[in-house]
């Protein structure tokens, strides 16, 4: 899935690792690219009444693999 930010910069998902879900709240973690660069992200949604009503969100850019400081990776 592809989409735009407010900047115009393109966040495309290629990857949900994780879905966590408690009460009204939901966590998706997933990797992508944004703005050409490899990234991590964090979306947390609070749901009432079966539909989305508040979304916070955060990105992460992804060092290349000769950069890591160890093996475990981001996920």
């Amino acid at each position: 899935m592809a989409a735009k930010d407010e900047g115009g910069r393109y966040i495309h998902y290629q990857r949900i690792h994780r879905i966590l879900a408690e009460g009204n709240f939901v966590l998706c973690v997933s990797e992508g690219r944004f703005g050409g660069v490899h990234a991590a992200f964090y979306d947390l949604f609070r749901l009432a009444n079966d539909k989305v009503t508040e979304h916070w969100d955060t990105t992460e850019k992804i060092a290349p693999r000769n950069e890591w400081k160890n093996d475990n990776g981001k996920f």
